[in-house]
Parts: C-alpha cells; structure tokens; sequence
C-alpha cells in the first residue's frame, strides 16, 4: 500500500485574544472619567509638561509638571479651551491654588475632567435641540414663552405659563399632541390617539396632554431611552 500523505502544518496563525480595556486609575475614577479620556488628557499634559527635580527625592529624579501660562495651550489640545479670560483665571485659580506658576498632573486632571464635561453637556443639547426641532419645527418659537393654549381657565393658565416660562427659560413652545400625530404621519405609523394621549402624559410626569411636553421633560425622555449612553 502506498504510504498515506501527511498535510503540511496549518500556516494560519491564531486569531490575537481581544484586548481588554484599560481600567480606570484612582485619579480617573475620582474625577468620573474613562482610562481613554485619562490618556487624551495625560498626552495633552505632556506636550506642555516641562520636566523639574524632585525636591523630595534625589536630584536626579525630576517630575513633570505644566507651566501655568500654558493652561490654555493644554486644555486648547483637548478642543475644550476657556471662553474668556475670567474664566481662564478661574481654572488657573483651580489649577495652581498656592500660585506657584506651575500645575501637578493631578490638578490639571481636574480642571480638564470638569472641560471636558461641559463640552460634553453643550454637545448634548445640541442634539437634543436637534431631535426637538423634529417633532415642533426648526426655529419655532412661541410668543411671550408659554404654550399656544386657547380657552383655559385664566388665572391657571397664567399660573401654569409662569411654571413653563421657569422651566423652559421663556421662549420654546411645547410639543402638542398634534405634534405627535404629524410624525406620526410623517414616519407612516399607525397610532392610536390613547396611545399618543399615555406618551404625552408619560413625557410630563402625568400633568395632562393639554400641557404638552416642554424641552427639559424631552431631554428627559432622551436621557431615560439611553440616548446618552
């Protein structure tokens, strides 16, 4: 019998084991930031850090730290730079409290971390702006800040107004059931007007269809739906 083949070894390597992610440190952790923002913020902190001895150690050991004056430079390479210069002179403030003219790690870990926050809180408006703008018309505004109502009660209309205008800021209109009805339309679903009706009650905390639902309720329903994450 002729001597049965033997296949060569199999050339294809195995697949790489998925990399796990980085845990945050105690430092990412106390300011409620990721391992990755941690790492954007510590690689913008060493393109300004300038290296200084240790006076707790031996001279040849140096620490790095952030010439105050390039605070801005810093937080400019994160895309989240102060709007001002007060507000500059409060991060410097919050940065570098004994004004020594130099910023730790630690405290520009801080200082970003609350940056990048408000950056991420602007973005978020921004896209819930642009979801409300769906739903009651891009740019439409209400005049005097209530909600278009006709036929109420005055003095409840007017107490309700007041309630709208603080929560609201004054100057959005509120969603209407109608609202929902034309997107309804618009998205070619079938809805029942109960159905519409439970929505609209459930977006408000249950204070009636003819409320409507303001902008900060319809934030809310966003935040609830994992929109954020």
């Amino acid at each position: 019998m002729p001597p049965k083949r033997r296949h060569p070894p199999s050339t294809s390597a195995a697949p790489p084991p998925a990399s796990k992610p980085a845990r945050p440190s105690a430092l990412a952790k106390a300011h409620h930031i990721t391992a990755r923002t941690e790492a954007e913020i510590r690689e913008a902190f060493s393109l300004f850090a300038v290296a200084e001895p240790s006076a707790k150690r031996s001279a040849a050991t140096t620490t790095a730290s952030l010439p105050a004056t390039s605070l801005r430079r810093a937080l400019l390479a994160l895309a989240c730079p102060p709007a001002s210069a007060s507000e500059l002179a409060s991060l410097l403030e919050a940065a570098d409290p004994t004004a020594s003219g130099a910023v730790r790690y630690e405290d520009f870990v801080a200082v970003a971390a609350l940056k990048l926050e408000a950056r991420g809180a602007d973005v978020r408006r921004g896209e819930v702006r642009e979801a409300w703008g769906l739903f009651v018309g891009r740019g439409e505004r209400a005049v005097g800040g209530g909600r278009r109502r006709g036929g109420g009660v005055g003095g409840e209309d007017e107490d309700e107004d007041e309630e709208d205008e603080e929560d609201e800021g004054g100057d959005e209109r509120r969603i209407t059931i109608a609202d929902l009805r034309r997107v309804a339309r618009e998205l070619k679903e079938e809805v029942g007007e109960q159905v519409l009706a439970d929505m609209m009650s459930e977006a408000n905390g249950g204070r009636g269809v003819q409320r409507g639902v303001g902008l900060r309720e319809f934030e809310g329903v966003m935040r609830r739906a994992g929109v954020f994450g």
